[in-house]
Parts: C-alpha cells; structure tokens; sequence
C-alpha cells in the first residue's frame, strides 16, 4: 500500500488565501518564520506547487503523556549512522510540520526529509522550484540530513492506465522517449544544491496502482529504469543515490523480478505497512518477498537496506507492530527510515492510535545518536503543562475555514528552523 493513493484535491482558494494573509504579514516587517499547528487528520501525499510555508516555531506539544528520556545508545564507530525521519506532507506543510515532530519527540533530531514528487504531467516530474526549494533549504541547514525524493517515472501516474498502454509506455521509456524530462529533473536539483538527494524511483513498482508499475512487461520496465539512472548520472554534479523500493510481499508481481541490476541500485527499500488483516509481525518477516527476504536480498546484492514508508495500517492501534518494527531496524540497521504520519498509519498527527504513538514516543525520544534505544517499559509519566507560545511569535487569525485547511493557526518568528 503507498499512501499516495488516497490523494486529496488541494483547496486552491484555502491556499490562496493563506498565501495572501502570509505575504501581507510578512509583508509588515522582517519576519523569517511562519508556524503552523498540526493538523489532526491530513490526508496522504497532495503535492503541488504551493507558497513556501517558512519554519513553525516551538508550540505547545499535542497532550500525550512525556516519556522518560532513554539512555541513549552507541553507533559503532567508522559505520554512517541510520538517519529517522518522517512523512507528514509532500509540499511545504511538510517541511513545516518537522519541527514540531521533533519537539513532540522531545528534540530528535530528523535527519531523514522525505516527500513525493506528483506524477499528474510530466512538467511536475520534472521538479518545480518552487516546490523543490523549501526542502532544499531544509536538507542544506545542516550537514549530515538527507532528502529523500520519490520520483515517478510516467506521467498520469494513479490515472487506472491500462496494462495495454503501461505496456507501451514502458517500452517508449525503454527506447530514450522520456530521458529529456529526468535530466531537467537532475539539473534542478544540482542547482538547488541537492546533488546527493536519495531518489525513489518508480517505488512499488511490483503492485498494481501505478502508471509506473512493472507487471505489464518487467524487461521494458528494467531498461527503462537503467536509462533514467544513466540521464540523471550524466548531470554535472550530481551525487544521486537510487532507491529500488517494491512494496512488501509478492503483491501483482514478485519485486525481484523488476530487479534492475547492482549498477543502477544503490539501495534497496521496502514499503511495508501493517497489513494484510490479521497478519502478525512474524509473518511479515516470514512470507514470501516479505522482510526477511528483502535483507537477504540486500545482503546478497553487497547494498544497504532502507524503509522509505511503513507504518500502521489494516490491524488498528497495534503497538506490538510498532514495538517489533522498530526492533527490526534497530536489528537491521537500515541507512535511513521514513514513518508514514496521517490516518490511519499515523502516530502524531492521526489521534486513533494511542498506545502505539506512545511506544514510537517512548523508545524515540530525545535520540540525538540516530540509534534507537532498548524498547524498554517506561514509568507511568506525569502529563507537562502547556507552555506558553514564544515571546517572538504573534499568532495570525486568518479564519476558521483557513485554519482548518492549514492545521492550525500560523504564527509568525523572526527566526528560521
């Protein structure tokens, strides 16, 4: 399951209004930060260029009960440590929302930024700038983040395109038809000074959902992965990682199939949501292509694993999936991790899992070290009190109807994340 197949219209009047009330705001004096509360239940990936929504300051965190921070634990040293991070909007609200996710877990440090490009025409594949640049800037505040992209490789990609013309497509990928658009994508990205961004190519391509699915012809499919891989390495600059990511399972196909080669992989991933119905944790690692299988596969092909989107799914509050999924990476140390946060996968900003946002709080909070502590019971904690908001942030009344759109109230600093 990707979390992008639920995909909600954007409210182009909402975000014009909210554009207009920000630039006058801003407008007013040298402010150079906007904050937004969270949402309480957003929908999945809606990306399209937006006004670039600046940082949030430090609001008072969602009412869940603190935590004891852990001891935290060691990364071995000379091995590059596991970056965590997560999904909370594909356009500036995401990169927004960041800052409060980490305060929420009592001052993590995200170093994994990941978001979708949309997949509607090709020019949107081809990455605007304006949607680009606010997660540009996020990835280049500090050294060590990483921005991982999801990158479709046809256009009208959730579109029901028949396998007859998938087929097709494939085939016109194969031969050179589209490498023009991923090379305008490369240079914009070496541009913008994200030459090392991890792209996730044509992800779950072993299911049924996507334009840029494998089933309809795998060799087509491979080829056309191997040529896009070439166009965008050709870019002067540029430092690209490629993701290779099937979703858990042998769903429409099995992913090894689709398995484009060592020289164009430089990671393979794996979405895997807690699903089917009923389905415990233990057979998630046991089925057939499920976990197990993808870190041997990895292993066997000399290249790190990651989990670019995992979460709950289709068993409910389940926090022992929560508990024994985050042992499995803290096993298995994945280069970077990204939890899917929106209902019904969602921990933080979707309030129907309590005991499970509890577990992922508990064993994440305070991680400075990108290596998850023991999942170990914490004492019943007293609730905090609600701190007030910052002396240097003025909230803005732009309406309820905008406000519910947003999340929240903006509230402008005159500082920047």
């Amino acid at each position: 399951m990707a979390p992008q197949h639920k995909r909600a219209g954007v409210r182009r009047l909402a975000l014009g209004a909210a554009a207009v009330a920000a630039s006058a705001a801003l407008a007013s004096g040298p402010v150079a930060g906007v904050g937004v509360a969270r949402a309480a239940d957003p929908r999945a990936p809606a990306p399209s260029p937006t006004t670039p929504v600046a940082t949030p300051s430090a609001l008072a965190p969602p009412a869940v009960p603190l935590p004891s921070a852990p001891a935290p634990a060691i990364t071995p040293a000379g091995e590059e440590a596991p970056a965590f991070g997560v999904f909370l909007k594909s356009d500036a609200r995401g990169v927004a929302r960041m800052p409060l996710f980490s305060h929420w877990l009592g001052g993590a440090e995200l170093r994994a930024g990941h978001t979708y490009l949309p997949g509607h025409r090709w020019r949107d594949i081809e990455g605007s700038a304006d949607f680009l640049k606010v997660w540009a800037h996020w990835r280049n505040k500090k050294a060590d983040r990483m921005l991982v992209l999801n990158v479709p490789m046809q256009e009208r990609n959730e579109e029901g395109v028949s396998d007859g013309e998938v087929r097709w497509l494939l085939r016109q990928g194969a031969a050179g038809e589209f490498d023009h658009h991923f090379r305008v994508l490369a240079e914009r990205l070496v541009e913008l000074k994200v030459p090392d961004t991890v792209i996730v190519l044509g992800w779950e391509m072993n299911g049924t959902t996507y334009t840029h699915r494998c089933g309809p012809d795998p060799e087509a499919w491979k080829k056309y992965w191997n040529r896009i891989v070439t166009t965008m390495r050709s870019v002067p600059g540029q430092k690209f990682r490629f993701d290779f990511t099937p979703s858990r399972g042998v769903d429409a196909v099995p992913w090894t199939k689709c398995y484009p080669g060592d020289d164009t992989v430089d990671i393979i991933g794996m979405d895997s949501y807690d699903q089917p119905a009923g389905m415990s944790f233990e057979q998630q690692v046991k089925e057939p292509y499920g976990l197990r299988h993808h870190v041997d596969f990895a292993k066997a092909h000399g290249k790190p694993i990651s989990y670019p989107e995992w979460g709950l799914f289709r068993n409910g509050d389940n926090a022992e999936y929560m508990r024994s999924m985050l042992a499995w990476m803290e096993e298995h140390r994945p280069l970077y991790n990204t939890l899917t946060d929106y209902c019904p996968h969602g921990v933080w900003q979707c309030g129907a899992n309590p005991r499970s946002s509890h577990l992922y709080r508990s064993a994440l909070f305070g991680r400075t070290d990108q290596a998850t502590p023991p999942l170990t019971p914490t004492p019943k904690p007293t609730p905090p009190s609600t701190p007030p908001p910052p002396a240097d942030c003025t909230p803005l009344d732009l309406g309820s109807w905008v406000e519910e759109w947003l999340g929240g109230k903006l509230c402008l600093r005159f500082d920047w994340w």
